[in-house]
């Protein structure tokens, strides 16, 4: 600023201040801007969560009718065993 009148320092640090409220205008806006993505990210991360544990849930209630009609199957096949032996060796193989 060597050979710099006062109005025209004046002017350059004019100049600096609205640069610096337009940096700080942008910098807010991305603030929010972030800020309304993390609410959305958050709100998406609750409802896989919720949606992980109900798929969990429906996976543990079909493994257990799964065992059950595995259970009630081999029953069936004992009693046919019982009934005919060489039909109940058909069926297991």
């Amino acid at each position: 600023m060597v050979g710099l009148s006062g109005l025209e320092k004046f002017s350059h640090l004019e100049d600096k201040i609205y640069r610096t409220i337009e940096l700080t205008k942008t910098l807010r806006q991305e603030k929010e801007g972030l800020e309304r993505e993390i609410a959305s990210i958050r709100r998406e991360l609750g409802s896989l969560l919720n949606e992980k544990e109900r798929l969990e849930n429906q996976v543990e209630r079909l493994l257990s009718e799964r065992d059950t009609i595995r259970m009630k199957v081999e029953a069936m096949l004992d009693a046919i065993a019982a009934l005919d032996p060489e039909m109940a060796e058909a069926v297991r193989q």
